[in-house]
């Protein structure tokens, strides 16, 4: 189960990481349902992130799979071509979503936009490492 104060330690580690990089982001954190438990819009973040943000943590919870590995299985000629436009356009299949496991089971997720590809991935690692 992914707690109200387990999101706000995800959020504090994934923005310390934000702020390290320079990159304000879009953090967002769902719990086992992929229902949202918490959402931060740091200071200068784009407007257009935060439901991107929000449908990456859907995502990395719907599939049990980071958002970047779930693109990578996504383009033309992969298993997962088109998945992007199941469930309502939700899916996100870019960085930035990362699954969260308590026992080797997934019980959550932590989205993450406003960057690059790169930044979103490091920063939603860093919030999934405070849950670990």
């Amino acid at each position: 189960m992914v707690t109200l104060e387990n999101a706000r330690k995800i959020i504090a580690a994934a923005e310390r990481k934000a702020n390290e990089l320079g990159q304000p982001m879009n953090i967002a954190v769902a719990d086992t349902g992929g229902n949202l438990v918490a959402h931060v819009r740091m200071d200068g973040a784009w407007l257009g992130s935060i439901d991107i943000a929000i449908n990456k943590a859907f995502t990395s919870r719907a599939f049990d799979i980071s958002t970047q590995d779930l693109g990578k299985n996504s383009q033309p000629g992969q298993q997962f071509f088109g998945i992007h436009a199941s469930n309502h356009g939700r899916v996100m299949i870019f960085a930035g979503g990362v699954p969260l496991r308590r026992a080797g089971k997934v019980v959550g997720a932590v989205g993450v936009s406003g960057g690059s590809g790169e930044q979103d991935q490091s920063v939603a690692e860093a919030g999934a490492r405070a849950f670990e």
